[in-house]
């Protein structure tokens, strides 16, 4: 699925959004809009100019993320429940599973039930494969440094959007990549929920 193009100006400062941001654990079922989740994706991988430029940095331009979104029966507009794969080059998503997980991501975030009110979850994982090639295990600290970097530009993009957003750390990693259908060198770092505060 194609997504909205993103946007790059809006109505509140940089400055505004760091200063506003917090941390929230409580959302409201309120569904998100298609173009809001769309610049959520764009402001944590998008393309940002020719080449390889991204949104965030990686070290040697290997990026060895992936953004995968969670969305519920009530999650985003015209988006069906289920699991994406966040395409950046073409800022598209692609469903990988279409089944509502948010249940069972909470569940495996030892039942952290609150992310599951969220509309939208979204699950930054590294493929370490990528960057330990150039890197070795110095690669390793460059991805989670990376993971860093996106996490807050999607508490910031949120924050721009009249959005709050959370952040997980604690989760059976093993049962993250079954529910996410993730294999290989793939690793689950961060899990952020994301939607109207309650």
């Amino acid at each position: 699925m194609k997504l909205p193009p993103p946007r790059t100006e809006g109505a509140l400062a940089v400055e505004q959004a760091i200063m506003q941001r917090r941390t929230v654990r409580s959302f409201r079922s309120q569904v998100l809009r298609l173009d809001h989740f769309a610049q959520l994706l764009w402001a944590a991988q998008g393309r940002t100019g020719g080449g390889h430029k991204r949104a965030a940095p990686s070290a040697g331009a290997l990026f060895p993320m992936d953004l995968y979104a969670v969305t519920g029966s009530k999650g985003v507009e015209s988006v069906t429940a289920g699991i994406y794969h966040y395409q950046p080059n073409d800022h598209r998503i692609v469903q990988t599973a279409a089944l509502d997980q948010s249940d069972a991501l909470a569940r495996a975030s030892l039942s952290q039930m609150w992310m599951a009110k969220a509309p939208l979850q979204l699950v930054i994982t590294a493929d370490f494969g990528r960057v330990t090639g150039k890197y070795g295990r110095r690669g390793i600290r460059y991805a989670h440094i990376e993971a860093g970097h996106i996490g807050q530009n999607i508490f910031l993009q949120a924050e721009a959007l009249g959005l709050k957003a959370g952040i997980v750390g604690a989760f059976d990693d093993a049962e993250v990549k079954q529910i996410m259908g993730i294999s290989g060198s793939c690793e689950p770092l961060l899990l952020m929920p994301v939607g109207f505060a309650a």
